[in-house]
């Protein structure tokens, strides 16, 4: 859907995990008397859900930072996008989880869901794809948390609640930690390479048979992470209509040096193993590419893992733009 156990905790080390998470963040308070169990703010509202959840299925955004954070998980849906940027022990334990639902919303198997018996079930879509979803019909196996993204680059924010939810705040925290320590090394090493700079980016996700290309400015899938390091996008989308369509937009493929003309440098997709999409090659293909200023200067560069929706995947993302940004160290 699109959109292992927790180890050598002692009971009383778990509670007051929750508890702290549930003080916090303010997203969760333990309820007086209700025998284990907190009232957990999400998007579909506050929902009572166990102190301590010990069986838990995921769907879409929750899947990866579930299973790096180590939560008791018996169910997941597919994540395939996600797979390259796993580590070996995640991907052995993706792997090995029983799938109730495919990539999309639409996709969920309810018979699976309850054959897993959760206590908690924890749904990583937006809210527009919930109506793909027979949400009294889960409702009816466990209580359901919503917690999905708004935008690209809330997956920040969104694997912090996830985490909540489950009682995982403690992991999601180093994670953080050891990312923005990256993070504002890389930064502070480019300071000086990108000031006065003008940055555009072509994302993964252009219609070839629509004739159009994707570009992104900032906070997109393909320059939220880059943004965290100091590269500055310029421009805006014309028509904002909410979620992605706010920090993306799909020019037709003849708007490409009107879209990305005053560009200085500009970055693009590439596919987890470095080979360059459908969508991306249509564009590098076109005339009008070679003939954009900050191509024929060379400074057009391709970047790995863009897809990045948690800390440690989005390390991954760091390293590549690190290497890819390298050239303007130089000139």
């Amino acid at each position: 859907m699109t959109s292992a156990t927790t180890r050598g905790l002692a009971a009383v080390c778990a509670a007051a995990l929750v508890l702290a998470s549930a003080c916090g963040s303010g997203n969760s308070s333990t309820e007086s008397g209700s025998g284990g169990t907190r009232v957990f703010a999400a998007d579909n509202g506050k929902i009572k859900i166990p102190a301590e959840p010990k069986r838990v299925v995921a769907t879409g955004y929750a899947v990866p930072v579930l299973i790096e954070l180590g939560a008791p998980l018996v169910g997941i849906s597919t994540w395939k996008r996600g797979i390259p940027m796993m580590s070996a022990e995640d991907r052995a334990t993706y792997e090995k989880l029983d799938k109730v639902a495919g990539e999309s919303a639409a996709e969920t198997n309810y018979e699976a869901v309850a054959k897993a018996d959760p206590d908690l079930i924890v749904i990583g879509v937006p809210k527009p794809v919930l109506g793909d979803l027979n949400m009294k019909r889960l409702e009816s196996v466990a209580p359901v948390v919503v917690l999905g993204p708004a935008s690209p680059s809330d997956w920040r924010d969104l694997s912090r609640r996830q985490a909540e939810a489950v009682g995982s705040v403690e992991g999601y925290g180093k994670a953080k930690a050891e990312y923005e320590r990256k993070a504002a090394t890389i930064a502070a090493k480019y300071k000086g390479a990108l000031a006065g700079l003008k940055f555009g980016h072509v994302g993964g996700y252009g219609k070839v048979a629509s004739g159009t290309f994707m570009r992104e400015y900032a906070r997109s899938w393909g320059t939220n992470v880059a943004g965290d390091i100091g590269v500055p996008y310029y421009g805006e989308v014309k028509e904002k209509r909410g979620g992605g369509t706010n920090v993306s937009e799909y020019p037709s493929i003849e708007k490409l040096s009107e879209s990305l003309g005053e560009a200085d440098v500009i970055t693009y997709t590439l596919e987890p193993d470095g080979t360059v999409g459908p969508a991306v090659k249509y564009v590098l293909d076109s005339d009008l590419w070679k003939r954009l200023p900050a191509v024929k200067a060379g400074r057009a560069y391709g970047i790995r893992y863009t897809q990045a929706a948690t800390y440690p995947s989005a390390l991954k993302t760091l390293d590549a733009l690190d290497q890819a940004l390298a050239p303007l160290l130089k000139s």
